[in-house]
């Protein structure tokens, strides 16, 4: 049940929101085949955060609430759909004001599995507590000030009731908002994929799955192999880097990445490597959006990687050149079949992680 408050409070929620009586259960018992492989090394929440099924259901709540825009017209859910794997569709989010923004929408699935916890393609979020108020304050995507929004959030009756369910008093404060908002995030684990079932089925993830086409298993095979080496930079069963690159998008660049936070001419051009979970899903691709499909993506690593003095070693040969994968078509499909394995239709549906806003 979601609590003592239910009998008298939960008429309150049910005028605003569609939330079943029995919390949702952000609180899942991953399976061990998903967690081998270093995941749980990957893990980066916090001690004094970790996710529950009431804080999750708040920050559910506040993720889709529009009310955090400072014209109520745009929700985090806005930027990142659940259909698109919690990305944007479009190569640049639209904000409260019609502006756009200036990189791509990531996808947020497995964002719990990244272990220096740090977020933006350009990684200026230390955490994810931190990251989640950034966008409500930008100028351009949501537009409030931390001030105003708790003034906003105060004011609404299903949020002194949620509140006091989660902290035990009604006190709408940035801090608990940071706090609820980075446990839904978290909590969206994707790991019920077709790649998933097969790895269930199998000893080793060099063996080929049963529940594969034999393209899918060449991908596989390939995406793990010393000839692309995709999995050095997208690895656990995440699929997800452990820290930024420069993966050669631009030899003159236009965008500093890392760089243009720390200063440091040694982070010129890298971002953020983000999980192939549900790839498929979150087209456009890198930072600017600037691939339409998966086979664009491919074909870079096979032969546009630029070169530079800032390009990441994984893609040099022993000469110091860039390295070319002289992939064949058949490979370079193979390797779209298998990152299309990583699609979680489960994930996708689940009615937890869907807006629960009636109207």
């Amino acid at each position: 049940m979601i609590g003592d408050f239910l009998a008298t409070d939960y008429s309150i929620l049910n005028e605003s929101l569609s939330l079943d009586e029995n919390l949702e259960q952000y609180v899942v018992n991953l399976p061990n085949y998903f967690l081998d492989n270093q995941l749980q090394d990957e893990d980066n929440s916090p001690n004094n955060n970790p996710v529950s099924n009431i804080g999750a259901t708040l920050g559910r709540v506040l993720f889709y609430d529009e009310r955090l825009s400072a014209n109520n017209t745009i929700s985090c859910a806005s930027c990142h759909l659940q259909a698109n794997g919690f990305s944007d569709p479009g190569q640049f989010s639209i904000g409260f004001e019609g502006g756009l923004t200036g990189r791509n929408s990531m996808g947020l699935a497995n964002a719990r599995f990244y272990e220096n916890g740090t977020f933006f393609w350009d990684e200026r979020a230390a955490s994810l507590e931190e990251q989640v108020l950034l966008p409500i304050q930008d100028e351009i995507e949501m537009g409030l000030t931390l001030d105003e929004m708790e003034q906003k959030l105060q004011a609404e009756e299903y949020y002194q009731v949620l509140f006091r369910m989660v902290y035990g008093d009604e006190e709408v404060t940035a801090s608990r908002v940071s706090l609820a908002l980075a446990q839904f995030v978290r909590s969206m684990v994707s790991y019920q994929s077709r790649y998933d079932e097969g790895l269930a089925q199998v000893n080793d993830e060099e063996d080929n799955f049963p529940n594969f086409s034999t393209s899918e298993n060449r991908g596989k095979q390939l995406f793990f192999s010393n000839q692309t080496r995709c999995s050095d930079c997208h690895h656990t069963n995440a699929f997800v880097g452990d820290a930024a690159r420069n993966n050669g998008l631009d030899a003159l660049l236009v965008d500093l990445g890392v760089a243009g936070v720390t200063g440091n001419n040694n982070d010129r051009g890298e971002f953020k490597v983000n999980s192939l979970r549900n790839i498929a899903l979150t087209a456009p691709y890198m930072h600017d959006g600037r691939f339409a499909t998966l086979m664009d993506v491919v074909e870079h690593y096979n032969s546009g990687v630029q070169n530079s003095p800032d390009l990441d070693n994984r893609l040099r040969n022993n000469n110091n050149m860039v390295r070319r994968l002289n992939l064949s078509d058949a490979d370079k499909q193979a390797l779209v079949d298998f990152m299309e394995t990583l699609t979680d239709n489960s994930f996708i549906n689940d009615p937890k992680f869907s807006d629960p806003f009636i109207n």
